[in-house]
């Protein structure tokens, strides 16, 4: 679980439930906290808990967005394909608008995703089925 920025409960993800860890190997989120979390720093809304495939960061690259070259400076190791990552809602979109989208794990994915992207494109790279699939209709 993790706590609001602003301390009013937990954040949740695009299914309503509590938001739950994207990955600690390596170390995401825009807080480097393991998951998606989002606050008033997070300009960009690193909110999409993706699994990134090896067409996803060559298409990033292709961008100019550089997912694989290391960045200590900003505790960025590089991602491999097959990670986990909190990605910016806009990239996935465009991604997704150029066939590249990689697999997306819904329950790791913050509602404020939502404010960028429809559910019904991330349901369909969704590669997680929640315990009650009910809201996945």
């Amino acid at each position: 679980m993790s706590p609001r920025p602003d301390d009013t409960g937990p954040e949740l993800n695009v299914l309503g439930g509590e938001l739950e860890t994207c990955g600690s190997v390596p170390l995401t989120g825009f807080y480097r906290d393991g998951c998606c979390s989002t606050g008033p720093e997070d300009i960009g809304s690193h909110t999409v808990c993706a699994v990134v495939t090896r067409e996803f960061l060559a298409h990033q690259q292709q961008v100019g967005n550089d997912l694989v070259t290391p960045r200590p400076e900003w505790r960025f190791p590089g991602l491999e394909p097959g990670d986990r990552w909190c990605v910016v809602a806009a990239r996935w979109l465009q991604a997704y608008q150029d066939g590249a989208a990689p697999p997306v794990v819904l329950a790791c994915t913050h509602e404020r995703a939502l404010d960028v992207i429809p559910l019904p494109l991330l349901r369909e790279h969704a590669v997680d089925v929640p315990a009650d699939p009910t809201g996945l209709d």
